[in-house]
C-alpha cells in the first residue's frame, strides 16, 4: 500500500475531511505543525498510522523535518492544503525527487513574485509596488493612484489589509499592519518556512469591480475564484465559484460552487486564470485563481495560491460535482491515473448548488453590529428557514464552540475575528446566496445577547 505523509497547518479544507480523503487511497502518516482542531482529533487518531506533533525547535529547518519525517515513514507523496506550509511541502518534495508544486511555488506564495511574473507576460492586474519600510510606502505612494490597498505579500484571509485614502495614514497603517501579522503569527496564520515573512508588504492601486453585467441576478460579488489543478505543469480548470459581496476593507464572506455565470464569461475568465497559473511556473499542485470582475467585460487577476481553495471550497466542489479533488491529487502525486475534468464545469453540470459563510460581527453594508452576541448554531438552525431542500449546517473545525462570544470585527485582522463557518447546500446558487443574505440579516437578532461582563470586554 502506498504511503502519504500529510503536513497540517491552519488554513484549507476542514482536517478531518481531508484526511478521510487520504486516508481512503493511502496509509497516512500526519506531521501537524499546528495543534489538531479538538473536532477533528478523533478522526486523526482513527486515519492515521502515525502522528507526530514537532517541538518549536525541530520547526526551524522545516524542510529537513518534512525530509526526515517522510523518509522515516517511507512516503511515496507529500501533501498540504494550507497556504503556510506550501513552500516547505514543495521544497521537500524536490530534495525526496517526489511530485510536488516545483521549484517555483514561492511564487504562488510571495505576493511580489507573483506580481513580478505576471508583470513580466503583461497579464492583467493591479498596479503595485513591493514595501519593505515606511519610507518605501511613501514613495510607493507618490507613484500610484490613491486610493491604496496594502497587504502582507505572505498572508492569507485578507489579514492585514488596509485601505490608504491620503499620505497622512501611513504611518499609523503600518505600525498596524506590521502588528497585525505579529498578532496572527502567534495565532498560527503566518508563513511557516520563510524566516521574517510578516515584514513583506506591497501596496496595490484598488481597480473598480463590479458584478454588473456579469451575473443575471444582483447580491453577487465582483470577483470569482476559478478552482484547479497543475498536473505535470498542464493547468486544469476545475469549476468557478462565486462571492457575495466583501466586507470592508476586502474580507471574504462567502463562496458559493458553481458561479452562475454565461459560458462566454466563464471560458474568458479561465483563459485569464490559465495564464495566471501557466506565468507561476508550478508543476503538481491544487490551484485557486482569484479574478476581479469590471465594467465593459475588463478583468483583473488578484492573487493564485498553489494549493486548493480554503474553507468549504473543497467540499462544495464534491456536493455539488462529484469531485473528490483532494483523492484525485493524491492519485496523480502516487502516479496513478486521473481523469481531470476536459474544461471548467458549469451549472449545467451541476447537482444543486453549495455555500460557505464566514460568521463576522457586521451587517451586509460592513457596519458593526450594534451590541455584542453570543454563537449558538443551534439557535440559527432552529430559528432562520432556508429555502425548499436547502440545508444549513455548522463546519466545527472552523467555528467557536456554541456559547462563545463573536469577536468585535477588526477590518485589518480579516478572517482572523470569525466566529463560525455555515455550509448550505440548496438547488441552485441563486437559493444559497438568498439564503446567505437572510442569514446576515438574521444573526444580529436573533444570536442571544452576551453577559454583561462579556459587553465589557
Amino acid at each position: 500500500m502506498s504511503t502519504v505523509l500529510f503536513v497540517y497547518a491552519k488554513g484549507g479544507p476542514p482536517l478531518g475531511y481531508a484526511l478521510s480523503r487520504v486516508a481512503a487511497r493511502s496509509a497516512v502518516h500526519l506531521l501537524a505543525l499546528s495543534t489538531l482542531p479538538s473536532t477533528a482529533a478523533p478522526a486523526a487518531e482513527r486515519l492515521c498510522a502515525s502522528v507526530v506533533n514537532p517541538d518549536r525547535a525541530e520547526r526551524d529547518d522545516l524542510v529537513s523535518l518534512i525530509v526526515s519525517r517522510a523518509e522515516a515513514v517511507g512516503a511515496d507523496a507529500i501533501v498540504t492544503f494550507s497556504e503556510y506550509a506550501v513552500v516547505a511541502v514543495a521544497e521537500a518534495c524536490a530534495k525526496l525527487g517526489l511530485a510536488g508544486a516545483g521549484g517555483s511555488s514561492a511564487l504562488a506564495r510571495d505576493k511580489r513574485l507573483m506580481r513580478r511574473a505576471w508583470m513580466q507576460r503583461g497579464i492583467s492586474q493591479p498596479r503595485f509596488r513591493p514595501v519593505a519600510d515606511e519610507q518605501e510606502f511613501r514613495a510607493a505612494a507618490g507613484t500610484l493612484c490613491l486610493p491604496l490597498l496594502l497587504k502582507s505579500a505572505w498572508s492569507a484571509g485578507s489579514t492585514a489589509h488596509q485601505i490608504i485614502r491620503s499620505a497622512d495614514e501611513i504611518p499609523a497603517a503600518w505600525d498596524r499592519a506590521n502588528a497585525v501579522m505579529a498578532e496572527s503569527a502567534e495565532l498560527g496564520y503566518a508563513e511557516l518556512h520563510v524566516a521574517g515573512a510578516g515584514a513583506d508588504f506591497l501596496v496595490e492601486e484598488i481597480v473598480v469591480g463590479t458584478a454588473d453585467g456579469w451575473f443575471g441576478q444582483s447580491g453577487w460579488g465582483d470577483y470569482v475564484s476559478v478552482e484547479g489543478v497543475v498536473a505535470d505543469g498542464e493547468f486544469r480548470p476545475v469549476c468557478l465559484t462565486g462571492r457575495m459581496p466583501t466586507v470592508p476593507p476586502f474580507t471574504e464572506r462567502a463562496g458559493i460552487t458553481p458561479a452562475p455565470l454565461p459560458d462566454d464569461a466563464q471560458r474568458r475568465i479561465v483563459a485569464l486564470a490559465r495564464e495566471a497559473v501557466d506565468a507561476l511556473g508550478l508543476e503538481n499542485c491544487g490551484t485557486h485563481t482569484e479574478v476581479k470582475l469590471g465594467a465593459d467585460g475588463r478583468m483583473w487577476v488578484i492573487e493564485t495560491a498553489a494549493r486548493f481553495g480554503g474553507a468549504m471550497t473543497v467540499p462544495q466542489i464534491e456536493e455539488v460535482f462529484g469531485l473528490d479533488l483532494i483523492g484525485m491529487l493524491v492519485d496523480h502525486l502516487l502516479g496513478r491515473p486521473v481523469v481531470w475534468p476536459a474544461q471548467a464545469l458549469t451549472s449545467q453540470e451541476a447537482r444543486g448548488a453549495a455555500g460557505s459563510l464566514v460568521v463576522l460581527a457586521v451587517d451586509a453594508a460592513g457596519n458593526a453590529w450594534p451590541d455584542r452576541r453570543v454563537w449558538d448554531f443551534p439557535t440559527v438552525r432552529d430559528t432562520l428557514p432556508v429555502s425548499a431542500a436547502g440545508r444549513l449546517s455548522v463546519v466545527a473545525d472552523n467555528s467557536l464552540p456554541d456559547g462563545a462570544p463573536v469577536p468585535v470585527y477588526d477590518p485589518t485582522a480579516g478572517a482572523n475575528t470569525m466566529a463560525a463557518l455555515c455550509l448550505l447546500s440548496a438547488t441552485d446558487p441563486g437559493a444559497v446566496l438568498r439564503d446567505f443574505q437572510a442569514l446576515v440579516h438574521a444573526l444580529p437578532k436573533i444570536l442571544p445577547l452576551a453577559g454583561a461582563t462579556e459587553a465589557r470586554s
